[in-house]
């Protein structure tokens, strides 16, 4: 029975142990994309998880979503992060920075460069967004060329190599939760009849292709993704999420990790589990009943073999010492779910004016 309280080394990222931070996006970042030393200390205090995926940082101009989220393109962006890596590791922590292109969820006026979004196809998102203006209708995004493919995955590579430059332990591709990557993925958004569309095994091109491109810049030992089979987040339809995952997962490379992000979805977990031969981490989400996931959730994961390391998203923002109150049976704070928006629990508490 693995514990979790032992460390772990998945590639050459090493875990102090098997409590994962998820990802949280938190709109702390400058307008020009760069990291905060408010964002320095929110990572340093949750150090002592067993490893850090950060918020979602855009690899291009053009992949970012929301308001005040950072970015990896840019040379001032590189050097604002070394300053988040250095807190971490000085706390004894490890930390993976999230690429996450937000494709057809944005809007031009959430940020400087005012660009409208792109997408597989030019398929509007049902919702709305909330913009310093208030809410307003996800627009119709313009579909991404070939050539602008092949250059979004450069900007991957790219923004991975920044990564390592800022000090990165290692990178997870974000090829879930309804963003550019899983709307290569799902049929309700992938309407493309070349080579990245229609059968499966086109539709899993893209995110092959990213992964592949990162692995190749930063090493595979360095690399991980982050899927989420069956999530409806952000208006996304896959369509047939068994057969997708069954051709995602054995083409993907070598990888320090994959996380799979649970929507009540543990059969293709399972499925999952048998088909991945490295190092899994699962954001574990079994039933509705068990969100937000807990510790006693985590630990039935790993008594089961699901998984090997947990990560949690809500209890690590209410509990930044979240290693040391499991190992003490709690207290636990529990995080206000009003300042969770969508089934990710992405974080929206800095900027309540946007009422996330």
């Amino acid at each position: 029975m693995t514990s979790l309280f032992e460390p772990a080394t998945f590639g050459k990222i090493a875990l102090r142990n098997r409590l994962v931070m998820a990802p949280m996006t938190r709109n702390r970042a400058l307008p020009c994309g760069g990291a905060t030393e408010l964002m320095a200390e929110y990572y340093a205090q949750r150090a002592s998880a067993g490893l850090i995926i950060t918020e979602g940082v855009q690899p291009s101009q053009v992949g970012q979503g929301f308001l005040n989220t950072p970015g990896l393109h840019h040379p001032e962006q590189v050097k604002s992060w070394r300053a988040v890596t250095d807190a971490v590791h000085a706390a004894g922590g490890s930390i993976v920075v999230q690429l996450m292109h937000s494709g057809r969820i944005g809007h031009p006026s959430l940020y400087e460069s005012a660009h409208q979004s792109v997408a597989p196809s030019a398929v509007a998102a049902a919702g709305q967004t909330f913009t310093p203006e208030g809410p307003k209708d996800y627009p119709v995004p313009r579909e991404l060329t070939l050539d602008e493919i092949a250059e979004t995955v450069r900007d991957f590579a790219n923004a991975a190599r920044n990564a390592i430059d800022a000090g990165f332990d290692g990178v997870q591709v974000h090829a879930g939760n309804g963003f550019l990557l899983h709307q290569f993925l799902a049929e309700n958004t992938n309407h493309r009849t070349d080579a990245y569309g229609g059968s499966v095994a086109n539709r899993i091109r893209f995110t092959v292709e990213v992964t592949e491109a990162v692995a190749a810049a930063i090493g595979n030992e360095r690399t991980s993704v982050r899927v989420s089979p069956g999530n409806t987040y952000n208006d996304i339809a896959e369509g047939d999420t068994d057969a997708l995952y069954a051709a995602l997962v054995p083409a993907l490379p070598e990888l320090a990790f994959l996380e799979v992000c649970e929507m009540v979805t543990r059969p293709v977990t399972r499925a999952v589990r048998d088909l991945w031969k490295g190092s899994l981490v699962v954001n574990p989400h079994a039933t509705p009943a068990s969100f937000p996931a807990s510790p006693q959730t985590a630990l039935e994961v790993l008594d089961e073999g699901l998984a090997d390391a947990v990560s949690l998203g809500a209890l690590f923002l209410a509990n930044p010492d979240l290693p040391a109150r499991v190992q003490a049976g709690g207290p636990f704070n529990q995080a206000d779910e009003s300042t969770f928006y969508g089934g990710d629990h992405r974080g929206y508490t800095d900027y309540p004016v946007l009422g996330r």
